[in-house]
């Protein structure tokens, strides 16, 4: 339950129940944003679109027995059910579950106005993509969204789930999250959900980079496919400002991302103690972090769409399914993020959230690998861990030769695996190696 203060619910906490509610009618993404009521004529008071669907949640406040008033989510999410259950046949009796089973237009509010003993607690604009639902809140345009509902059941002489389909429509309208997007495979991982079709935050320490990948992909693509949010995925407060503005800004979540990480090479009788808590903090505790706070978002909104499957995929390495040499901090944060994740995945299952990692061989063009001062091609050539090798070049020559395909991990590698994993609705707990031949499984 949400504690109430000065007898306001915030928008984090409702506008998820709402993405659900809508998402849960027709079985598709749905963008939500909050927006306040429309100035009456008189200027006091405030107008709600006579289109709207108006529910009172009034019976989700309550106090305990010191006299404190709470928000009971559960509460309010039977509420909304309900209610739209209600409105829904009101509206179209002879339509409302026909178009279920059809795969006829099934039409829905694009406008929903929450409200409570004390009148108006704000209103939610509903649409496809974030884009749309501004619009709608700009304009104050509350009419019905049509939508073509797919039918319940094939009717061809295929099975549903045996037909093949474009793998990356996944998550086309999705809400998607990359922690560490800003460079490396995160920001391969952020091009790709957002030519998919995605609206993607980017989650970063490096604002700015964040920034500038936001603009370069919704200049190129005429559309509002990415947002840059500041994160230090070792910070709590920062994690739950993060979900806090996802919630706020688009309504809810439906693939966290936990790619935020950073390796210090060394051996084990040389390593200082400070960077091996370093490498820890962030892969470990921060995968911790992440999923603490994505998991609270993925909740509440499964609270009214309890058929909705969302995930969370952390990206671990190689390293996390065969150790690394005078690599110890990073392997073994690794490791431990796939006991994470199989945790996780036990108790996240309960509201439909799947968890699951995947590791990657090394992404030999990015960042981590190739910077000519910090990378590893660097750290590895000055710690001596290629023996014979003299150049930069050397390094990169003796990592490719171990892989059996002969060649580095790269985005659109992780990415299939990403979109495997998402559509993939019976699976969750796994480590799926993308390495080229140089991991297999047993």
């Amino acid at each position: 339950m949400t504690p109430i203060v000065d007898g306001t619910v915030p928008h984090f906490v409702l506008a998820p129940l709402v993405r659900g509610l809508c998402i849960n009618a027709v079985n598709m993404p749905r963008t939500v944003v909050s927006g306040t009521a429309v100035p009456g004529e008189d200027g006091a008071k405030t107008q709600v679109p006579g289109t709207a669907l108006a529910i009172n949640i009034s019976s989700a406040f309550v106090k305990n027995s010191d006299g404190q008033l709470f928000f009971n989510e559960e509460s309010a999410a039977k509420t909304l059910s309900e209610a739209y259950a209600a409105w829904e046949f009101e509206m179209f009796p002879s339509g409302a579950e026909a178009a279920r089973f059809t795969g006829s237009v099934k039409k829905q509010p694009s406008c929903i106005a929450l409200t409570g003993e004390n009148g108006l607690l704000g209103l939610y604009w509903i649409d496809r993509d974030l884009d749309s639902a501004l619009k709608r809140r700009k304009e104050n345009d509350s009419s019905f969204i049509e939508e073509i509902v797919p039918p319940a059941q094939d009717t061809d002489i295929t099975p549903r789930g045996l037909s093949s389909r474009n793998r990356g429509d996944v998550v086309k309208n999705r809400i998607a999250v990359v922690t560490g997007g800003a460079q490396g495979f995160g920001e391969q991982i952020v091009l790709g959900l957002a030519s998919s079709g995605a609206l993607v935050f980017i989650a970063d320490l490096n604002l700015e980079g964040a920034e500038k990948l936001a603009a370069r992909i919704n200049t190129a693509g005429g559309r509002t496919a990415a947002i840059a949010v500041a994160l230090d995925v070792t910070g709590e407060e920062s994690s739950e400002a993060l979900y806090k503005t996802i919630a706020e800004t688009a309504g809810g979540l439906d693939l966290c991302v936990s790619n935020a990480g950073v390796l210090k090479a060394g051996s084990v009788m040389e390593q200082e103690l400070a960077s091996f808590k370093f490498t820890t903090e962030v892969n470990y505790v921060g995968y911790f972090i992440t999923v603490k706070h994505a998991g609270r978002l993925l909740k509440l909104q499964h609270l009214t769409s309890p058929a909705w499957k969302t995930d969370i995929v952390q990206i671990n390495s190689k390293s996390g399914l065969e150790g690394s040499n005078k690599n110890g901090a990073y392997a073994g944060s690794k490791f431990g993020g796939i006991g994470l994740t199989a945790s996780f995945a036990l108790e996240l299952i309960e509201y439909n959230v799947k968890v699951n990692s995947i590791c990657p061989g090394n992404f030999f063009d990015g960042p981590l690998w190739s910077d000519p001062e910090k990378g590893l091609f660097v750290q590895y050539l000055g710690a001596g861990k290629v023996a014979g090798a003299k150049t930069i070049a050397d390094v990169k020559a003796y990592y490719e030769g171990k892989v059996p395909m002969k060649r580095g991990c790269e985005g659109p590698d992780v990415m299939k695996a990403i979109y495997y994993l998402v559509e993939q609705e019976y699976e969750t707990g796994q480590a799926v190696p993308v390495t080229g031949g140089q991991v297999m499984l047993h």
